[in-house]
């Protein structure tokens, strides 16, 4: 038997948050002196909590441990009473006092015994809890009975003094002795009435390393075939370049690929998409080009509203900017508002800031030696024009684009005259085969852009038919009314794991997918109360909206939830798509979108669409699991 460590040990010198040298010290005390049959999960996705080690056997219990690599010398620690409060953690240096109790390891560990005993294992009887779930603090650079002493009076508090066994509190000299049961009392139990299998199935999904940690680990080039790296590593004669492909063809992955080798050749880089998540994405897989961070630091990421923002700024014209902005976009109530804002958008917008860019005498505004532009298809002409401008001279330009995800109709804009006049000449750079979806779901988006897209506008994927073995997925369809679509969304996010048994399938990779901010809110809200936190974009104001758009990305601990719109781009290996009742041809391109998103995996990947839709039900029959609530 080999025992199970998440992320695996060969692994643990790449993760993102480098492990501590107390934490390489405890693991490997772990790993050398627990029986076989103890998981190790380390650095766990807990809902958002992050411990430092989660145990796991589903013969004997669980095991959650806080590790604190403290110098006890560096300053004078003290714990400080308080009346009807836990006590306060505080620290004194160099004469000032200042307090500790946000750092306070017996707080960690009493919230994370009571939110396992809570929401994650909810099928343990309360009573039983106890008994069943360790939670402990070392510190491997401190003397057992320092620590002890320090902390006895928040322990009594937590009432953890009278069942020391189940709250261990040990130090340096635990971890010399090698005495596992020092550490941990209940390693060498060989059994307990109050645990089960199932009680551990409940905690595995939040504790497992989401696929897109580990993804994050693994270089880039080893996901791109020949073509997709010829792209990469050249550049056409003219500097231009137009690639085209469908979802999931790896368009952004040679994007991201060549902004960071132009980095690594010492070139400045400009990266320009249209909504403002997709620069975090692109961020990331920028990063596995070289596996360095300084593609993420050194390229500049902007939406195209924001790069506009920034000429202006260059310019000291950002107050025209802003009137601009309140004049068209800051009273949309109408269609014929609406109908402004896309003039203004399509046409003032631009207008507006070539002026600005003709008119710096100074070079004021930052040029580059590179402009990439992703999601081409949301552009218009003269955006693209504008940008051509901030491009050096013998510089790069490089635009990608799918037709088909054409969510805002300005892929029409396109005309030859209209490339001709871009700058570009010969053909498109095509690339057709889908690397991201699974060659099942691949077949059913397809029917679907058969059935409900323009045929004259359509660039469809093609999977690799050898593989269709090798990378299964679960497609679901609930079929619903608007009087219960909130809580069948919440429902399908909440069994989405459980239904994946005996597959492992981790919270954190479940990404939520709705067309407008109000059912957003309400699942996200409705998940909070039971319990579930969410990393989601969602909010009435716009400005807090952008500020979140801003913070999202698929490294975050808790399950995800955006708009299609903002999702554009990205992919996941479990979603659930909203559906509401009207669907008019945007929002038929955007459910495409969406259901393109889903990313293969060789265990299984997990796609549930939720539908209003009476258009969308005969189409829905068709899928391998349909359901009517």
């Amino acid at each position: 038997m080999t025992r199970f460590v998440s992320p695996p040990i060969d692994h643990l010198d790449k993760l993102r948050q480098p492990l501590t040298q107390g934490e390489v010290l405890v693991f490997d005390f772990f790993n050398k002196h627990l029986p076989e049959k103890w998981e190790i999960y380390i650095q766990p996705h807990l809902n958002g909590l992050r411990p430092d080690f989660v145990l796991l056997n589903p013969d004997v219990g669980i095991a959650v441990f806080e590790v604190k690599d403290w110098n006890f010398d560096a300053m004078t620690y003290a714990v400080k009473l308080r009346h009807e409060k836990s006590p306060k953690l505080i620290a004194t240096k160099d004469g000032k006092q200042f307090s500790l109790q946000n750092q306070n390891p017996i707080e960690k560990i009493n919230q994370y015994k009571q939110e396992i005993n809570e929401l994650y294992c909810p099928r343990i009887n309360m009573s039983a809890s106890l008994a069943v779930i360790t939670a402990g603090v070392i510190f491997p650079f401190a003397k057992d009975q320092l620590v002890k002493e320090m902390f006895w009076e928040s322990m009594k508090y937590r009432n953890m003094t009278k069942t020391p066994q189940y709250y261990p509190l040990s130090g340096a000299d635990s971890i010399k002795s090698g005495n596992i049961e020092k550490i941990f009392p209940e390693a060498k139990r060989k059994s307990s009435q109050l645990m089960s299998p199932d009680f551990a199935q409940d905690l595995r999904s939040w504790l497992v390393e989401p696929d897109f940690s580990s993804t994050q680990r693994k270089p880039l080039r080893r996901d791109m075939d020949k073509k997709q790296l010829e792209l990469v590593n050249t550049r056409t004669d003219t500097g231009y370049r137009r690639i085209k492909g469908p979802a999931g063809s790896g368009k952004s992955l040679v994007l991201a690929a060549r902004a960071a080798q132009l980095i690594s050749e010492g070139k400045d880089v400009l990266v320009v998409t249209f909504n403002i998540t997709l620069c975090n994405y692109l961020r990331d897989l920028s990063v596995r080009w070289h596996m360095s961070n300084n593609a993420r630091n050194k390229i500049v990421w902007l939406n195209f509203h924001s790069w506009c923002k920034r000429v202006c700024i260059d310019c000291d014209r950002e107050e025209e900017y802003t009137a601009f902005w309140r004049q068209y976009f800051e009273t949309v109530s109408s269609e014929s508002d609406i109908a402004e804002k896309e003039k203004a958008l399509a046409v003032d917008l631009p207008k507006f800031i070539e002026k600005i860019i003709s008119g710096d005498e100074y070079g004021l505004i930052t040029k580059f030696d590179a402009v990439l532009v992703d999601e081409g298809q949301d552009f218009l002409p003269t955006w693209w024009n504008l940008l051509r401008s901030v491009c050096r001279s013998s510089g790069e330009m490089l635009l990608v684009a799918d037709a088909t995800q054409d969510i805002y109709d300005t892929a029409r804009s396109w005309t030859d005259d209209a490339m001709t006049g871009a700058g570009f000449r010969g053909d498109w750079a095509k690339l057709e085969i889908s690397y991201r979806l699974p060659p099942v779901a691949l077949e059913y988006a397809r029917k679907f852009a058969e059935r409900f897209l323009p045929s004259d506008n359509r660039d469809l994927p093609v999977a690799v038919q050898a593989e269709f073995e090798l990378y299964p997925c679960n497609l679901r369809w609930v079929q619903t009314t608007t009087n219960h679509a909130h809580e069948v969304c919440m429902d399908e996010i909440l069994q989405m794991s459980p239904l994946a048994d005996p597959i492992l399938l981790s919270i954190p990779d479940i990404t939520f997918l709705c067309g407008n901010q109000k059912t957003g809110q309400f699942v996200v809200k409705g998940l909070g109360s039971k319990g579930v936190k969410s990393i989601h974009t969602y909010s009435d104001d716009d400005r807090e909206a952008r500020r979140k758009k801003m913070g999202f990305y698929m490294g975050d601990a808790r399950v995800k939830a955006t708009t299609l719109h903002s999702f554009k781009g990205w992919e996941s290996r479990a979603i659930v798509i909203y559906v509401g009742k009207s669907v008019n041809k945007k929002a038929l391109a955007l459910i495409y979108t969406g259901l393109t998103r889903l990313k293969r995996h060789e265990q299984s990947s997990f796609l549930t669409v939720v539908s209003c839709a009476d258009e969308l039900r005969a189409y829905g029959k068709t899928w391998p699991t349909f359901i009517e609530i």
